[in-house]
């Protein structure tokens, strides 16, 4: 593994260590972050379309770009619901990073920007 590979894996782990320690210093249930934390691979069901589709579900709802809407609206509306998914989700990319599950390619499930799943 190159080192920027593992760079970019130390820093889904960073992401992951940050979110959950805001999720929980907002008072926030372990219950609730155990039942939910992976509730955002419910994007892979694209993959059972074909995997040019599952790639695109999958990296809509694994990019950054929802849960930093989330969290700007946050702002706005002071919703503890909002904060809380958005940690949450913040969470759940870090942790699929960490562990090599980076964003898909539309070649197959396995094929990701931080290099082939399971190598």
């Amino acid at each position: 593994m190159s080192g920027h590979i593992v760079f970019q894996r130390v820093e889904g782990l960073a992401l992951c260590v940050a979110a959950t320690a805001l999720y929980f210093h907002s008072g926030y249930s372990w219950v609730s972050y155990v039942l939910l934390l992976f509730a955002f691979d419910i994007s892979m069901v694209g993959y059972a379309v074909n995997a040019r589709v599952g790639a695109v579900t999958y990296n809509i709802g694994h990019s950054m770009i929802g849960p930093s809407l989330l969290a700007v609206l946050y702002i706005f509306q002071q919703s503890d619901l909002i904060l809380g998914l958005a940690c949450l989700w913040f969470a759940h990319i870090g942790i699929d990073r960490a562990l090599g599950y980076g964003l898909k390619l539309s070649s197959s499930f396995h094929d990701t920007h931080l290099g082939k799943i399971g190598k």
